[in-house]
């Protein structure tokens, strides 16, 4: 009876054992803090209902991702052909695109919307995981930060001009992210960094919606307009200090209940989720989202090669980066973008996108270095 039971553990630990339990369940966690906080917006619960469903759907995409073996994501005939993709889709939104509270960024399918700038942020990981893969070792030659930054500038260009100034400075933020992985040279940094001022000279100048523009000078000067262009920068604060310690309670928070916070289901769910659970959540929040990101660095560091390492980093780097702009607008530190929080804010693109991701991880997981394995079987085995 007792070797039974054993065989069947370990049968169960080898079905299982590319699966990072910690990493699934933070992500869900942080995902039904999102579908409480909703709960509490209206009677109706349509945000509650949705999200539900999309959740579900999202954790599908993460076991099914979890399967395949992704050595063909090395092969440049298929990441070339899916970057081609995602391209002529970010393309076509400027043709067939809806327009929604002034930006063209989503495709409405009637009975959902599709936006392609999420799965592009993931394409993006892949597109520089493969290219940093073999030229890690040579990124002292610019030619490379320059062939990796072109990758990156046709996927920026064609989000900023929809305009989504959110999802650009995330793409913007993974470039520079892997770029810092794969071990860029001081003098390069330098030039990056003027580049950059440059860049962002002429986009103010030619680029920037002027109601974009008033949203920066809205961060620099918060309470010179609180009516106007600051209102959202405002209300987001409010909510997020009158949560104070505890909480007013799941359902009790007026910025969002009386409608006060614009967008409390999205951009700025996270004032709404600290209005009603007070600071004690928000360290519950971080200290969730600390773990996630942890375990995926670790897993990344046991990559079975260069490829896994460096998607697993970028993995990483993508949803701190979008953690912290959202955090950043919703506190009043950064200009308000528009942006989700991972896993959490309303919506099915990126939510499918973000758990597709940690499935892909979990696929090349399972083919992580053997010793490594080897010592996770054994000492989940030693426990049953």
């Amino acid at each position: 009876m007792i070797s039974q039971l054993r065989r069947a553990a370990e049968n169960h630990v080898r079905l299982f054992s590319h699966i990072d339990w910690f990493v699934f369940a933070s992500a869900l966690a942080i995902s039904l803090l999102g579908l409480l906080t909703m709960r509490s917006f209206s009677a109706e619960n349509f945000f509650f209902d949705k999200q539900l469903i999309w959740i579900c759907i999202a954790i599908v995409f993460f076991f099914v991702g979890s399967i395949p073996e992704y050595g063909f994501l090395r092969r440049t005939p298929v990441i070339a052909g899916l970057f081609a993709v995602v391209v002529f889709s970010l393309a076509l939104i400027y043709l067939f695109g809806s327009i929604v509270k002034g930006a063209q960024n989503r495709f409405n399918l009637g009975f959902l919307s599709v936006q392609p700038s999420d799965p592009a942020k993931l394409l993006l990981v892949m597109m520089l995981s493969k290219y940093f893969a073999r030229r890690h070792v040579e990124i002292a030659a610019f030619r490379h930060i320059a062939v990796s930054g072109a990758y990156m500038a046709a996927l920026f260009i064609l989000v900023f001009f929809q305009p989504d100034f959110g999802s650009s400075i995330i793409i913007g933020s993974i470039w520079l992210g892997m770029v810092f992985v794969a071990g860029i040279s001081w003098k390069h940094l330098v030039a990056l960094s003027i580049a950059a001022l440059i860049v962002l000279t002429g986009l103010w100048s030619y680029g920037l919606q002027p109601y974009q523009k008033q949203r920066v000078m809205t961060f620099l000067h918060p309470l010179a307009d609180i009516r106007g262009t600051g209102y959202n920068a405002y209300q987001s604060t409010i909510a997020v200090g009158s949560g104070e310690w505890l909480g007013k309670g799941i359902g009790y928070g007026t910025q969002s209940k009386l409608r006060f916070l614009p967008e409390y289901q999205t951009d700025f769910i996270f004032a709404a989720y600290a209005e009603e659970w007070g600071f004690v959540g928000v360290v519950l929040l971080f200290g969730l989202f600390g773990i996630l990101v942890i375990r995926i660095l670790v897993i990344a560091r046991h990559g079975s090669d260069n490829f896994d390492v460096l998607f697993g980093a970028g993995i990483a780097i993508y949803f701190t980066s979008q953690f912290i702009v959202h955090v950043g607008m919703n506190m009043g530190w950064l200009p308000i973008t528009g942006t989700t929080l991972p896993f959490m804010s309303y919506g099915g693109s990126h939510l499918v996108t973000e758990y597709l991701a940690l499935g892909i991880l979990m696929g090349m997981r399972r083919h992580a270095r053997p010793s490594v394995q080897a010592r996770d079987e054994t000492e989940i085995v030693g426990t049953l």
